[in-house]
Formats: structure tokens, sequence, C-alpha cells
């Protein structure tokens, strides 16, 4: 099977929107999580080719889209962004009184208190010293076959061509897979909370070898 990595493009956004989806619980399948299948792409995978298509790359084979990985290399100024790009038509489309518990098992409701409250800045030391942030999914039949290092060798190419100087991303407590896999990349644990931890890259550093 032969699979491509390379630069996004418009049509791919579909694609990565079900990607996102079936890797949305922890790296499952989060289908049946979800009433509204594009409510957690549109926080986790949409805003990031629309804001800096530079940083984004999939990869894909003869069935479509089958991995990508989004990232932008200011996390404050896309916040910034998101205020006031992204956020308020989702916010008309998803009303606030969508994110009270309608007690069918779903997860919707909390997508749409972080459309509505996307949570507290993150430190200032952070953005400082690993300003960019990325968000990486693969689907399992795209998984053992080195493509998540490609896809990060992409990524952090197109990072350190702008002089970005660190990188930052947050591993849920449920996927110690992507845990491991972050550390074997040279990414070390910056703090660990109850969710799970912050991992952080010296961009000035080069990507570690392969196991």
């Amino acid at each position: 099977m032969s699979i491509d990595v390379r630069p996004f493009q418009s049509f791919d956004l579909p694609g990565m929107y079900r990607v996102c989806l079936r890797t949305g619980d922890s790296g499952r399948d989060a289908t049946g999580l979800y009433g509204d299948p594009d409510l957690l792409p549109h926080i986790y995978a949409g805003p990031y080719p629309a804001a800096d298509p530079g940083l984004t790359f999939v990869a894909a084979d003869e069935r479509g889209v089958l991995g990508y990985i989004v990232a932008t290399a200011d996390t404050h100024a896309f916040d910034g962004w998101l205020e006031e790009h992204w956020w308020p038509s989702l916010r008309h489309r998803y009303p606030r009184p969508l994110a009270e518990d309608p007690g069918d098992g779903t997860k919707d409701r909390q997508c749409v208190a972080h459309i509505h409250r996307p949570g507290p800045p993150e430190p200032k030391t952070l953005y400082e010293r690993y300003p960019a942030h990325l968000h990486i999914d693969i689907l399992p039949r795209g998984q053992g076959a080195g493509l998540g290092r490609r896809l990060m060798e992409a990524l952090l190419t197109a990072l350190r061509e702008r002089g970005v100087r660190g990188l930052h991303l947050g591993v849920g407590a449920g996927n110690p897979g992507a845990h491991a896999f972050y550390l074997r990349l040279g990414f070390t644990e910056a703090e660990r909370q109850e969710w799970g931890s912050v991992m952080v890259m010296d961009l000035t550093r080069r990507l570690g070898p392969t196991p």
C-alpha cells in the first residue's frame, strides 16, 4: 500500500473530519459518542488549515485521507484568530443551551461548551518557550508503518523553516501509546495533570533517530 504524505489541499477537509471523529476517543473510534459528527472536528481539525494551511499535512492512499497533522506556529495568535474568525459562526450554529446534558450519553454538549468557553490560556512561559502546538490523528490502517513520524517530520521541517523555537501538545491520560510515541520522537513531559500530560520539544534540536 502506497501512502502519500503531502501538504493540505482544500478537498482533504472532509477526509480529515472523518479521521478526527474515528480517532477522537483517545485514538479509538468516537463515532458513537457524538450525535453531530462534525462537532469534534470543528474544534480539533477544521480551524488549523483555515488559519494556517502551510502547517497542515495529510497522509492519503487510494482510499482517501487516513491521517493528518495540524498545527499553528503561534498558539497565542491562533487563539485570537479563533475568537475573531472561527468561534462566532459556530456559536450561532450551536447555541449555548446545547451545552446542557440531554441524558443520552453523547458528548456533543462538551464540544458546545468548549466552543462557547474555550478555557483559560496556557501559561505565558509555555507560549514563550514552545509557541507552536499540534494535533495528529491516524486511522488504524495507517498505524505501525512509520506514518506518524513522516507526518511529524514534515511539520517540524515547516516549523523550523519559520524559525519557530518550540512546540507543545497535550496527551490524554487514556492514550499511553501516544505518550510513548512522543517520547521516542524527542518530546519531554513538561507537566502532568489529571487529564494527561503537556509535552514539549525544543525545535533548535534535530529529530532523534528511530529506535
